[in-house]
C-alpha cells in the first residue's frame, strides 16, 4: 500500500551541512526526512520556487524526454530503506497506457515529480520504518515547526546549496 506525500521543503541540516528534503503525509501526521545531495536539493528547491532556469537542468531535460516520447510520469514510489539508503521507482505510462517501473534515486524522482506535477507516494512499510510522527494540533508544535521550516525556505536561495 502506498500513501500520498507532499514536499514540505528543503533545508540544510546542521552541523553536518547535509541537505534534506522533508515530505509529509497528505492525510496524516507523519513526516519523512530524506537526505539528498546538494545539486538535487537545488533542483527540488528550484521546482518548489517556480524558478525557470535559462537552460534546462537535468530534471527539466528528463521531463522533456518523457513528454517527447508521449509518456507520462504518473507517480513516484518511495519504496524502502536499506542500510540507511532510500529507494524509489518512477512509474511511467507510455502512449499505449503500458506502465513501466524505473528505479531511481528518491531525490531525482522527487525533483522530476515536482516538475511534472506527479503523485509522490511512500510505501506504508517505509513510513512505518522511517517516518516521524508529529501529532496534528491546531496551532501546536507541528504547525510551529512547519511554519519555521517554511520561513526558512522563503529566505534561502538556490545558491545556498552551491558546494
Amino acid at each position: 500500500m502506498f500513501i500520498g506525500m507532499e514536499v514540505v521543503g528543503v533545508r540544510v541540516e546542521m552541523p553536518s551541512n547535509q541537505p534534506i528534503v522533508l515530505l509529509k503525509e497528505i492525510e496524516g501526521s507523519r513526516f519523512l526526512p530524506i537526505w539528498v545531495g546538494a545539486s538535487e536539493a537545488s533542483a527540488i528547491a528550484f521546482a518548489q520556487q517556480g524558478v525557470d532556469p535559462p537552460r534546462p537542468l537535468t530534471h527539466d531535460l528528463m521531463r522533456e524526454i518523457v513528454e517527447s516520447l508521449d509518456a507520462t510520469l504518473t507517480a513516484v514510489h518511495l519504496t524502502e530503506m536499506r542500510d540507511g539508503i532510500f529507494y524509489a521507482n518512477l512509474i511511467i505510462r507510455d502512449g499505449g497506457s503500458v506502465a513501466k517501473t524505473i528505479s531511481a534515486r528518491p531525490s531525482d524522482a522527487i525533483a522530476l515529480a515536482l516538475r511534472t506535477h506527479s503523485n509522490i507516494l511512500a510505501s506504508a512499510e517505509l513510513l512505518d520504518e522511517a517516518g516521524i510522527e508529529i501529532p496534528v494540533e491546531e496551532g501546536g508544535a507541528q504547525n510551529q515547526e512547519v511554519e519555521r521550516f517554511r520561513a526558512f525556505l522563503e529566505e534561502i536561495t538556490p545558491e545556498d546549496f552551491a558546494g
